[in-house]
């Protein structure tokens, strides 16, 4: 089978895996994991196998870039410190206590002949970086804190650039290549240093030329080349990539998408770069399970298990440490959202990938790549299933109870509502006796006012379920009037420069509305000023109509 084909099969499975768990309500990436391991134990096809070569060429500046295009920055630079803290120092810290701890404990047992502190260095590095995909969607959905949300998206999107640099100086000193503290840190900060500066320059550059047009294409196609073009510049450079795609996406979402893009170009892009995410993850994950082999991680089961004890262990001390430091300062968290940060840690694809890249004449390479698969499958399966029970738990997120009673409430009305159009239109046919639908159409209606007074008492209780039907019902009515202009639009009833200027207004709206940059309807539906005038004017001409039609009437002929 070609490699078009498979990757057409992969799609096929990642769609039908999509529309399976919107009802399941289990996170998509970790259901993703679970079907590739079926498929790759079945043996039904063959999957092309993760490389450092396509997650660097294909996946990883694509993802990068596009959670750093979209992130808040207003939320992100409010907390910097947290960010900055877990991201930095706290890699470096993480990765120091997962060797110990790990080294200690398979020493003490004696499992591995010959596991000495350098490789538990190793295997500290390999599994730094988190990848809490799954667990970011899941407290969208759940309707986490925003601020909880946005340290773990944050944390994540600068710690994988932080382990592959460690990674690397790591290796250096393990192979007597670097010797000195000062040396490793000079060529940390040089590394890490040069890929800033190169995805900051060329985001700007871009960001100047996106200034200069208004072509939504030509924008998508300048924003595509800022995320690969300055992964690859900096890598050819040796320069860090991971850091200069996450500096190149900042400054394109700081400044070419608030500046420099319209609308309309906003909405465009976003959707294009929210697809681009999606279906790299969805390959990702299904590639994982694929690559990890079930069956032959079995014989290393004492080891993974201490090694996931010990990845843990480690995160919390880490968590733990952190919050204690910023207890006093602005940017304090509560305890419980230091568990949830803990528990969200999810280890992914980058794992998989920087063990296989290990040098093959590494010493204890094939333990190393065993301990790393394993961790990374436990930590997807085990942290991201019970990932909900903990929010829950914990009381960072309401019960699903309250959901289920919306939605049971709104389907019932929903479907009165329908039966009652129903009764009518049979009224209006006499396809059956009055008095049976005069009966029928009482019951109906009964089963709407009770829909009615449940959810009414559900939207006192839960602020945020009011919020979220207004969100979803505002954005529904905003895609409508678009249509409706493009249809007038296409139909030659309306005149382009009119069309850019209406169409550029909802999509603005329809933005805000996906930011959730709204409190109330009327900001996103206002009677604005312009009709305001609008409407005052036709007044005032209606008004002087009306005068001079007095005047006239008054007047002898």
């Amino acid at each position: 089978m070609n490699s078009a084909a498979t990757f057409v099969i992969l799609f096929s499975i990642a769609t039908g895996v999509a529309i399976v768990v919107r009802r399941l309500k289990i996170p998509y990436t970790v259901a993703l994991v679970v079907v590739g391991l079926v498929l790759s134990a079945t043996n039904l096809m063959e999957a092309p196998h993760l490389t450092r070569e396509l997650l660097f060429a294909v996946f990883l500046p694509g993802l990068l870039f596009d959670a750093a295009f979209n992130l808040e920055a207003g939320a992100f630079w409010g907390n910097r410190l947290t960010i900055g803290s877990l991201a930095v120092p706290g890699v470096v810290a993480g990765i120091l206590l997962t060797g110990l701890i790990v080294t200690f404990a398979i020493q003490s047992f004696g499992l591995v002949d010959g596991f000495s502190w350098r490789h538990g260095l190793v295997f500290g590095a390999l599994v730094a970086a988190t990848d809490p995909i799954a667990v970011v969607a899941l407290f969208r959905e759940l309707n986490a804190p925003h601020r909880l949300r946005v340290i773990v998206e944050g944390e994540s999107l600068l710690n994988d650039g932080t382990s592959i640099v460690a990674l690397t100086l790591i290796l250096a000193v393990v192979n007597g290549t670097s010797t000195t503290a000062f040396a490793v840190i000079r060529e940390f900060l040089t590394i890490v240093g040069g890929g800033a500066a190169i995805g900051w320059l060329l985001g700007l550059g871009l960001s100047h030329i996106i200034l200069r047009i208004d072509d939504a294409m030509i924008e998508i196609t300048l924003t595509s080349i800022a995320a690969y073009g300055s992964f690859i510049l900096a890598e050819q450079l040796h320069y860090s990539g991971v850091i200069a795609t996450v500096s190149a996406g900042l400054v394109c979402g700081l400044y070419a998408r608030r500046v420099g893009m319209s609308p309309s170009t906003q909405l465009a892009v976003q959707t294009f770069w929210e697809y681009v995410a999606f279906a790299l993850n969805s390959v990702i994950f299904l590639l994982i399970g694929f690559d990890v082999g079930f069956t032959a991680l079995a014989s290393y089961w004492q080891i993974i298990l201490i090694a996931f004890v010990a990845m843990l262990a480690a995160r919390a001390a880490l968590i733990m440490g952190v919050t204690g430091l910023l207890q006093r300062t602005a940017e304090s968290i509560p305890l419980k959202w230091g568990l949830a940060v803990t528990w969200s840690g999810l280890r992914g694809a980058l794992s998989m990938v920087l063990a296989l890249a290990l040098p093959v004449t590494f010493p204890g390479r094939d333990v190393l790549i065993a301990m790393t698969f394993g961790v990374v499958l436990a930590s997807i399966l085990v942290q991201g299933l019970t990932m909900p029970v903990m929010l829950r738990r914990l009381g960072i997120v309401k019960s699903e109870d309250a959901r289920f009673s919306y939605d049971l409430a709104r389907g019932r009305l929903q479907v009165a509502a329908r039966l009652r159009r129903e009764v009518t239109r049979m009224r209006d046919h006499h396809a059956a006796p009055t008095d049976l639908l005069d009966l029928l159409e009482e019951n109906y209606s009964r089963r709407s006012e009770a829909a009615i007074r449940a959810l009414r008492a559900l939207h006192n209780e839960r602020d945020d379920l009011r919020e979220e039907e207004a969100a979803v019902t505002v954005e529904h009515l905003l895609r409508v009037e678009r249509a409706e202009l493009v249809d007038r639009l296409r139909s030659g009833l309306m005149h382009r420069n009119v069309f850019d200027r209406l169409a550029g207004d909802v999509d603005k709206r329809i933005i805000r509305v996906r930011a959730g940059n709204f409190e109330t309807v009327d900001e996103i539906i206002p009677f604005t000023s312009e009709w305001k005038s609008v409407s005052e004017n036709t007044s005032d001409d209606c008004a002087a109509d009306d005068s001079a039609a007095d005047d006239s009437a008054a007047k002898p002929e």
